[in-house]
């Protein structure tokens, strides 16, 4: 018994015009073309009669043609459109981790010890991530002298994507470096009342900071059973200067009292931080390259998931080949009237 009919495809169904001006064309030309048949047979009163059978007999292959074609596009439309029936539900339990990525957009993150600076080359690998986070919530914390939530904890990877896509220094509202300040407003803002040992952190930054106590901050993380994995981007030893544009459009460096100002890793306070969490990473990147992707893999994925939401799938039965396959048949036998049997036909006559 067949129940839950639906169209999978409807959208398809807004073509059915195409068959309907065929057949009001086909009707027009055969009707046009009947009545000039009609006066030239009236005019040639000779052989009238054998005349009169050959057009009855073209005129009936056109309109049978035109039922084909026009029955055969009906039939190739439905079938475009999915028809399916007997729905099922399957509840599917579905599970995976917490996970907050916090990005400092500081000034010192547009520094081009990276390509095409180390803001820049956070946000990108973040993106590339986005293939292997199914299952996860994910959120998007954005830091410099403040902090603001971009992207709650969701399931939602498109919003998650034009979050981190709009990430620049713009972002916060007050410059600096505050990432102890940043971890504590992730904590309290976005994975407040979440899971103990389901969550975690991933940190993307320069390392520097200005007295917002950082280390501290990571020891409630580890009270609180929230892994930090730490992602230290820039030169360590040399640093590099900080570009910005001017109110010329020039481009010129950032300066503190006359000097040039130099950004550099400071790994060393990333490393303390990852250690007092458990299971943390520190991942060195430095001024190299890094696939987010595969350190999303290897130490998100491969973590014990928990149960986030119960998602209902309804499948149907999809049977579009019950149009299509009588579509052919119409068009093989259009064919053969309209080729094939004209064919046999002058053969009989000579």
């Amino acid at each position: 018994m067949i129940n839950d009919f639906i169209f999978l495809n409807p959208a398809a169904l807004t073509m059915l015009w195409i068959p309907a001006a065929v057949a009001v064309a086909g009707v027009y030309g055969l009707t046009r073309s009947r009545r000039i048949m009609a006066k030239l047979m009236a005019a040639d009163c000779d052989g009238e009669k054998t005349a009169r059978t050959r057009g009855t007999d073209v005129f009936a292959r056109k309109v049978t043609g035109l039922v084909l074609i026009s029955s055969a596009l009906i039939l190739i439309i439905i079938g475009a459109a999915r028809p399916s029936w007997n729905s099922t539900e399957t509840i599917v339990s579905k599970k995976g981790r917490d996970v907050v990525f916090v990005i400092d957009v500081s000034r010192s993150m547009l520094a081009e010890d990276l390509y095409p600076n180390r803001l820049g080359r956070a946000r990108l690998a973040v993106l590339d991530a986005l293939s292997v986070m199914d299952g996860d919530r994910v959120g998007l914390v954005a830091f410099a002298g403040s902090s603001v939530v971009k992207c709650p904890l969701t399931i939602d990877y498109s919003f998650f994507r034009m979050a981190v896509e709009d990430l620049s220094p713009d972002a916060v509202s007050i410059g600096g470096s505050m990432i102890g300040d940043a971890l504590r407003k992730t904590v309290e803002d976005v994975l407040a009342g979440g899971s103990g040992g389901y969550r975690d952190i991933i940190l993307i930054t320069d390392g520097e900071d200005q007295d917002s106590y950082p280390l501290e901050a990571a020891e409630m993380l580890g009270e609180l059973d929230i892994r930090l994995i730490a992602i230290g981007l820039g030169d360590e030893n040399e640093g590099r200067r900080i570009p910005v544009t001017d109110k010329n459009g020039n481009k010129v460096f950032v300066t503190h009292e006359g000097q040039e100002v130099w950004s550099r890793l400071d790994a060393d306070t990333l490393r303390k931080m990852t250690s007092a969490t458990p299971g943390g990473r520190y991942l060195n990147v430095s001024t190299g390259t890094f696939d987010m992707a595969e350190i999303y893999s290897s130490l998100i994925k491969t973590r014990e998931a928990r149960f986030i939401e119960e998602e209902t799938s309804i499948d149907y039965e999809e049977d579009f080949q019950y149009f299509l396959l009588p579509a052919m048949i119409l068009v093989l036998y259009y064919i053969f009237i309209s080729f094939a049997y004209p064919q046999k036909q002058k053969r009989r006559r000579k």
